[in-house]
């Protein structure tokens, strides 16, 4: 993997959600948490990050919901746009921007893209025969198509994509397809559309990724090789809507961009827009060697992002390409695949209302859950578990037991260290190797490594207090005691610091109880973060138990 201190600064992008809903748990778990972890750790290092993502608010999914609601599709993303921007805050994602695709500037920039395309001549033009619904009188999107999954069976898959099984379709592979707009079977009829010829692009893919990737994770760089041996084939980038970037071409009439092709772009419009915000030149975050763009999603975007995406960038030309795409898998709910349609989901904006105060318990639990490698499973019994056995009663018991006897014994003020036993001498030395293991997991993805790593923390310092039983000695050996409270007290500045990228609530909660002003990475490992001598504000409670009660009325919806 490539080192961290050759890159001068960092494009890390969240996955645009489709603004015809609410965001639920599968998308922080997969890829909103992640990416935030990531981009607060780069800040924390002192790392120039351009942290980006906004809503996806073109293609079939908003008509949809736009004709469920009886609404426009601009009601609609107007809608979900600003509730899933402000609830994304609310959790504490920390974007630089958080655009949107209906926007001038990401027109404009949609717009230009293609017309660069087009005027290289890289974009073929085909008359197609494509499925058509004569009852409804018009074109038919993927998703407005419905049937019968080739791969497992399932009897309402999209014209794009399979939900059961989660394969990536066309419309063409569904078995007795019909009309998600009139229930009939549509028919074939004659279009004209612009292909990206990805096939064109095989051979430089197969270099790029399956030889030059190689470190990339093994879910990603699988899927990208299965697709690749299977063979590419060119993809319209336009399509028969009104709903879109409308293709910028005097025949094209009636058409807009394909949101596969469109929603990617806004990436590089939203950098557009916070330079102007900012009084900043975009160029260097998407045209600088010297810059790593990562892409965070989840496994069912992987295609777009790491073949697609990188192929229309290497065809325009000028743009850097991702250096990593670390995609996760999907999570569960209760044993069960997180429907939309059947309200199985566990929704941001009704958990932060029911559960006030508590985003980063939320963080906690589904990063320690988070489905990296494959599908992981949330529950509710797990939910109240963690917070009560491991944020409660080992991290949060560590920091408070620690600030009491401080200020107990000494009246708040941090005391000096005296001679080092064995003992101290180890949890000092857990301290100083903390940094680097974890900063090295967060750097290769190992989100849940590095927050268990954290949370170890927690677990010497309750093991060290417990073995050396300062309320025992403090009659008899006071010295001791000021050493044994002087090195809880730099394990909880430690705790601060290290996990402000993973509970930025919590861990700026006890940063004011430290009176500690930064919460810089590089701090840590010292053994001198909190000065003898200074004084610290009386301790709070970081964590509060979760009752059976609550649970199990979250059980019950």
């Amino acid at each position: 993997m490539a080192q961290q201190s050759i890159f001068e600064r960092y494009t890390v992008t969240a996955a645009l959600p489709y603004a015809n809903g609410p965001i639920h748990i599968g998308h922080l778990a997969g890829c909103f948490i992640p990416a935030d972890i990531y981009a607060r750790y780069l800040r924390s290092k002192q790392r120039q990050v351009l942290f980006i993502s906004g809503s996806d608010e073109h293609g079939v999914s908003i008509t949809i919901r736009a004709k469920q609601e009886g609404i426009t599709p601009q009601q609609i993303v107007d809608k979900y746009h600003y509730l899933n921007k402000q609830d994304l805050e609310e959790l504490g994602i920390s974007f630089d921007i958080f655009s949107r695709t209906s926007s001038q500037v990401h027109y404009e920039t949609a717009s230009d893209f293609f017309t660069t395309l087009y005027k290289k001549g890289i974009l073929i033009a085909r008359e197609t025969e494509q499925y058509y619904d004569p009852a409804a009188q018009q074109f038919l999107a993927d998703r407005y198509i419905r049937g019968t999954c080739p791969k497992c069976g399932y009897p309402d898959a999209y014209g794009d994509q399979c939900e059961a099984c989660g394969t990536t379709l066309s419309p063409e592979e569904l078995i007795n397809p019909r009309s998600a707009l009139s229930g009939e079977k549509p028919i074939l009829k004659t279009t004209k559309h612009w292909y990206l010829p990805l096939n064109e692009y095989e051979g430089w893919l197969k270099h790029w990724i399956l030889e030059t990737h190689t470190d990339w994770k093994s879910n990603v760089y699988g899927q990208c090789k299965s697709w690749l041996e299977q063979g590419l084939q060119p993809r319209a980038v336009t399509r028969d809507l009104d709903w879109g970037v409308p293709v910028p071409l005097p025949e094209a009439m009636h058409k807009v961009l394909y949101v596969w092709f469109d929603a990617p772009i806004g990436y590089i419009s939203a950098t557009k827009e916070w330079a102007a915000q900012n009084e900043q030149v975009w160029e260097p975050f998407w045209k600088d060697s010297q810059t790593k763009l990562v892409h965070f999603l989840g496994k069912d975007n992987i295609v777009f992002h790491s073949i697609i995406f990188p192929v229309m960038l290497q065809a325009h030309g000028g743009f850097i390409l991702p250096d990593q795409v670390p995609a996760n898998e999907f999570m569960n709910l209760e044993g069960q695949k997180i429907s939309t349609s059947r309200n199985h989901a566990v929704w941001l904006h009704e958990y932060l209302e029911k559960f006030k105060d508590k985003q980063d318990v939320l963080r906690y639990v589904l990063c320690t859950n988070a489905p990296e490698s494959k599908d992981s499973d949330f529950t509710w019994q797990d939910f109240q578990a963690k917070n009560n056995n491991e944020l409660v009663a080992t991290l949060g018991n560590f920091v408070n037991r620690t600030l009491v006897l401080i200020h107990k014994y000494f009246a708040g003020i941090v005391p000096e260290t005296t001679s080092l036993t064995k003992v101290d001498q180890a949890v000092i030395e857990h301290m100083q190797k903390a940094p680097q293991a974890i900063g090295e997991a967060i750097e290769r993805f190992k989100f849940k490594e590095a927050i268990q790593k954290w949370m170890d923390l927690g677990r010497i310092g309750n093991k060290y207090l417990a073995d050396t039983e300062p309320w025992h000695l403090i009659k008899t050996m006071p010295e001791q005691v000021q050493t044994i409270l002087n090195i809880s007290l730099q394990l909880t500045a430690h705790i601060a610091i290290l996990g402000a990228p993973f509970l930025p609530f919590t861990t700026r909660k006890l940063a004011d109880m430290l009176l500690l002003e930064s919460l810089l990475w590089d701090d840590a490992g010292k053994v001198d973060i909190i000065l003898p001598g200074a004084r610290i504000n009386p301790p709070q409670l970081l964590f509060d138990r979760i009752e059976d009660e609550m649970i199990n009325q979250q059980r019950s919806y």
